[in-house]
């Protein structure tokens, strides 16, 4: 197992790991919230580095990033583990690392210096650490995006580093990953600490501050919500949202609003109806939002 690079020592052999917001005190022997970190000893080791669960070329669009690079493909890869708990993930069955290892699903061993040629072989001009959140294989992908910053393709150009992410991330985290990161699209998944907390297992506000902090780097960010029927669909919310994205982040920044179908463990709710997310749109635009995008429909 690989070293985990963010965690500090406290009483009694526990650790306290800093990779995400939850900050999770693991005692010896236990895991965290993500399932890949373990204190081992009094150290805190990760499971997923350099296990992959596929390499795919994909058209940057499909992140969503509609105004990144438009008409290029990115190398796509992610790692299992995710620090949130959805109830509606579409990839469950790789962000749950206890789902994923009791159901023995194939990994893929590549290093960080197979992925950054795999994107070279492939004419990919970006590398995008997505499927599952990347906070949660930090290690992985900074690796990687270290060796992709500094390596050309063939039209002389760096090759870029983009990350699809829940963005609950700790402040530490980002700091490690923002001087390498060319481009990211963060899920704001709701305005409401309650949903954050039942449909996410996790939390509001470091999302909220994560992503203002973002935009003052100078990444290029694009806001991706998924509107599901009855948990955040209100007009009400909707235009929270809207507002904090061009307030907070600027008219600028695109906001994809998209479609949610019944999944996981929200079968029962219907799909999202086309009426509510042309109103999101609308509701987005009103907000003085430039760019505001439809998806699923």
């Amino acid at each position: 197992m690989h070293n985990s690079i963010l965690y500090k020592n406290i009483t009694n052999d526990k650790v306290q790991c800093q990779t995400c917001s939850h900050y999770c005190t693991i005692k010896p022997g236990d895991k965290g919230i993500c399932q890949v970190r373990q204190n081992i000893k009094g150290k805190l080791k990760v499971a997923n580095y350099g296990r992959n669960t596929g390499l795919s070329v994909d058209p940057i669009e499909k992140k969503p990033l509609f105004r990144f690079m438009p008409g290029t493909n990115t190398l796509s890869f992610g790692a299992v583990g995710c620090n949130f708990k959805c109830l509606h993930c579409q990839n469950y069955w790789t962000s749950q690392a206890d789902y994923f290892y009791s159901h023995n699903f194939v990994e893929n061993k590549n290093s960080p210096e197979e992925i950054v040629e795999t994107a070279l072989e492939n004419n990919c001009p970006s590398i995008s650490y997505t499927y599952t959140e990347p906070t949660i294989f930090l290690e992985y992908a900074l690796d990687s995006m270290k060796i992709a910053h500094k390596t050309k393709n063939k039209k002389g150009d760096n090759l870029k580093n983009v990350w699809v992410s829940n963005g609950f991330m700790s402040s530490q985290s980002l700091d490690l990953i923002l001087p390498y990161l060319d481009a990211i699209n963060v899920d704001l998944k709701s305005f409401s600490e309650q949903f954050y907390r039942h449909v996410c297992g996790a939390r509001l506000k470091p999302v909220l501050n994560n992503l203002i902090k973002i935009k003052k780097a100078g990444v290029h960010l694009e806001v991706t919500s998924l509107i599901i029927p009855g948990k955040n669909d209100s007009e009400t919310e909707l235009k929270q949202m809207a507002d904090f994205v061009a307030q907070k982040l600027g008219r600028d920044t695109p906001w994809h609003v998209t479609a949610f179908y019944p999944t996981y463990k929200l079968e029962d709710i219907p799909p999202t109806s086309k009426e509510t997310i042309i109103l999101a749109r609308k509701i987005g635009q009103k907000a003085g939002l430039r760019f505001v995008y439809t998806g699923n429909i």
